[in-house]
């Protein structure tokens, strides 16, 4: 479910757009789990007294996920809360103190769920919300909130889990089957890589101790000292309590993801794992290694998995993807003359195989599903299967096939 740029509201600008750019390389492609109206307002997250603001501004909605699924009303649409649903589980003022108060009254004792500012979308209806620093912002806030029952505040969290129920929404258990609705997916996309990040980076890797989720959701410190249910205890000393800005961050993990071309430009390298359905192949993918180019990384990899030596590589869009918080580089590469002899050399692939345009054509037009998911009632057993639209393998096979290496001028 890629769109192109024109179904986007924020950058409804570029629907004529004709830039150099443009003309050039065609339409900025936006991919599933990509294109959110959130605007994401990172330098609000310091600001408790905004923070506060929003959380408590009539137009404050939370989207709730249970051990990494969202809360849904069906399976194409977020059930956004309200603060009122989810104060029992967070208080009615989650962000009452300030950074460095939230780090001088720290109490590892007491664990609380993870609450993160999303961001503000703006709208028609959209109230005006005072900052500390920046003037009014105009929006409104969405917040990510984990609402899985654990620890002492396991009872409110299935009570609330109740309530939901008693609205007839659910907890989606296949978010990656991505039947959510664009817009949503992306939404999902930040809310669960963030409160993943947070859920895994509970304690400091320098020295041990517990950390504090500090700045909206976006960074962990490590406390000095820790009250303990008592009075303050003083830490050891910690290296993340140096320098600058040397506190835990997010992460997020870049990977490649390639559609080969062969050199005369009439066949597409495709693989699978054994795991697989029958006959469902996708695009080579792997993750991007220290020290090593978006571009090095594609022409290692695909020797690695399939053995075919790549020459230039060329990216055409990005996907984030929130499994936990990888970020597809999707790529056209292309095949040198005499390389594109297929040895599984690393063995992470079941097969490989060279697939005619004609052959990829016909399984994006019948042969879609995702993993456990029916091709189309067309299918013919035996041909071709690959990813559904929503996955960016499917978008570069499907540039591939409408001539994205013949479509522009040039140089």
């Amino acid at each position: 479910m890629s769109s192109d740029i024109s179904m986007l509201p924020e950058v409804a600008a570029l629907v004529n757009d004709d830039s150099m750019l443009t003309r050039k390389f065609g339409k900025e492609v936006v991919n599933y789990y990509a294109g959110s109206r959130i605007n994401r307002y990172s330098f609000l997250r310091a600001d408790a007294a905004f923070l506060r603001r929003a959380a408590a501004n009539p137009k404050a909605t939370f989207l709730a996920l249970e051990n990494l699924n969202p809360v849904t009303i069906d399976k194409r649409r977020l059930g956004y809360l309200t603060l009122q649903d989810v104060a029992p589980l967070i208080g009615e003022d989650p962000f009452k103190l300030s950074e460095k108060e939230a780090i001088a009254a720290y109490d590892s004792s007491v664990v609380t769920p993870i609450v993160v500012f999303l961001g503000m979308i703006e709208d028609a209806e959209s109230s005006e919300i005072k900052s500390s620093e920046h003037g009014n912002i105009k929006g409104s806030p969405v917040f990510a909130v984990d609402i899985t029952p654990k620890g002492s505040y396991e009872d409110a969290a299935k009570a609330l889990m109740e309530s939901i129920k008693a609205k007839g929404w659910s907890v989606q258990e296949r978010p990656n089957g991505m039947s959510l609705l664009p817009e949503a997916a992306a939404a999902f996309a930040q809310a669960r890589s963030m409160i993943d990040w947070n859920d895994r980076n509970k304690f400091c890797a320098a020295c041990g101790n517990r950390t504090l989720s500090i700045q909206a959701g976006y960074k962990r410190a490590c406390p000095p000292s820790d009250l303990k249910g008592g009075s303050a205890t003083e830490r050891e000393d910690c290296p993340t309590r140096h320098g600058i800005s040397n506190l835990c961050f997010p992460r997020t993990d870049p990977t490649m993801i390639a559609a080969v071309v062969s050199a005369d430009g009439q066949r597409i390298l495709l693989g699978r794992q054994a795991r697989w359905p029958q006959y469902w192949y996708s695009t080579l993918a792997g993750f991007l290694e220290p020290g090593e180019a978006m571009e090095e990384a594609v022409r290692r990899e695909v020797w690695e998995e399939a053995g075919v030596k790549v020459g230039r590589v060329v990216i055409h869009s990005t996907q984030p993807w929130p499994y936990p918080a990888n970020l597809m580089i999707g790529a056209i590469a292309q095949a040198l003359p005499g390389g594109e002899d297929i040895t599984l050399n690393d063995k992470e692939l079941d097969d490989a195989k060279w697939f005619t345009m004609d052959e990829v054509r016909t399984a994006i037009n019948v042969g879609t599903s995702s993993l456990d998911g029916a091709a189309s009632s067309e299918y013919k057993e035996g041909d071709l299967r690959i990813p559904p639209q929503q996955a960016i393998a499917n978008r570069l096979m499907s540039a591939v096939v409408d001539g994205y290496l013949t479509a522009f001028p040039k140089m």
